[in-house]
């Protein structure tokens, strides 16, 4: 905005300045307006063409002052034009310097490489559970749309080590490829895998033969896109409440429909606790789908007798804020 704020005033001053000296070869010298407007033109770029017609003195010495305020006229200009550019310059190194900062005091958090149609989405969903996240994206066209949308972003290829290691990889929680190709993917994986063998990633891909690779490379799980998609389509076809009940519950449009996973901590007061006695139904008025265990096997539709021991992820629906109160009370350590 300040940029064109300033554009508007340097045009503004040219109109003024080619009006002034209009106006005074056709007071002085009782030109016509477009000799006037010629000679304004040619005196003020010093083209130099010559004279419309013979110069009176007075004419003369309004002309000399005429050249110095043309003059002094692009003199600003240009130390204007060189201003903003230093500045913009300035701007960006210090906005990447920042944005560096920011980046380098992140833990436990997703690198997400690629930005495109599943990239950006996925980002978008991520950001609404205030899940801290990195991007990696070479294409520099993206760049101005990854900072519009806020997103911590670093401009490269996520397959180079020295890049992901500037995202974090050493101290992420996980890492999520979804490049373009499944080759790089699979290189991304790779990488990966071997500057943090401990890192949680998922990886896309667009053929079922890439499943394998993917898996072999060191990506924890893979997920294909169009299948997911064809699947989801049958569903609507076969399931059609089931599934606008899920679209409600996961597309957090609605605060009376949620579905969320809790984890239990250690710290939680109810460890060890009966559902029933857990007062879960009774205080925040939520349902609970299921439990699952620390050895990964799922309780559907838990008793209340099921106990709720540390390690269990807890998943509920109900109400927004009531399971943000829950989740104060499941795992207190995060709050």
């Amino acid at each position: 905005m300040k940029s064109i704020r300033h554009l508007k005033l340097c045009t503004l001053l040219l109109i003024l300045v080619i009006l002034f000296g209009v106006s005074g070869y056709m007071t002085i010298e009782r030109w016509n307006f477009l000799d006037a407007l010629y000679m304004s033109v040619t005196t003020l770029t010093t083209v130099g063409y010559g004279e419309v017609h013979e110069l009176s003195n007075l004419g003369r010495i309004f002309t000399i002052l005429f050249i110095i305020i043309g003059v002094v006229y692009f003199l600003y200009i240009a130390g204007a034009v060189v201003q903003f550019m230093v500045e913009g310059q300035i701007r960006t190194i210090l906005g990447r310097r920042s944005l560096d900062k920011k980046i380098d005091r992140l833990k436990n958090h997703y690198i997400v490489c690629g930005y495109g149609r599943i990239g950006k989405t996925l980002c978008m969903m991520l950001k609404r559970k205030a899940v801290d996240l990195v991007v990696i994206e070479k294409d520099q066209d993206l760049i101005p749309v990854m900072v519009e949308d806020k997103i911590f972003y670093i401009s490269g290829d996520a397959g180079d080590e020295s890049n992901l290691i500037k995202a974090g990889i050493q101290h992420a929680k996980g890492l999520i490829a979804v490049l373009a190709t499944d080759t790089d993917n699979v290189f991304l994986v790779l990488t990966a895998r071997q500057l943090n063998p401990d890192l949680y990633i998922m990886a896309n891909a667009s053929r079922n033969e890439s499943k394998p690779k993917l898996l072999a490379a060191g990506a924890n799980r893979v997920e294909l896109p169009y299948d997911m998609g064809a699947v989801s389509m049958a569903q609507r076809i076969i399931r059609p409440t089931v599934t606008n009940f899920l679209d409600l519950a996961f597309a957090q449009k609605r605060k009376d429909i949620q579905m969320e996973e809790i984890p239990v901590s250690l710290s939680s007061k109810l460890v060890n606790v009966m559902l029933k006695d857990s007062g879960i139904r009774q205080q925040f008025n939520l349902i609970i789908i299921a439990i699952k265990k620390s050895d990964d096997s799922m309780l559907f539709n838990p008793s209340f007798e099921a106990v709720i021991e540390s390690g269990d992820t807890v998943i509920a629906v109900g109400q927004e804020e009531n399971l943000k109160n829950l989740e104060k009370i499941l795992n207190p350590t995060d709050r």
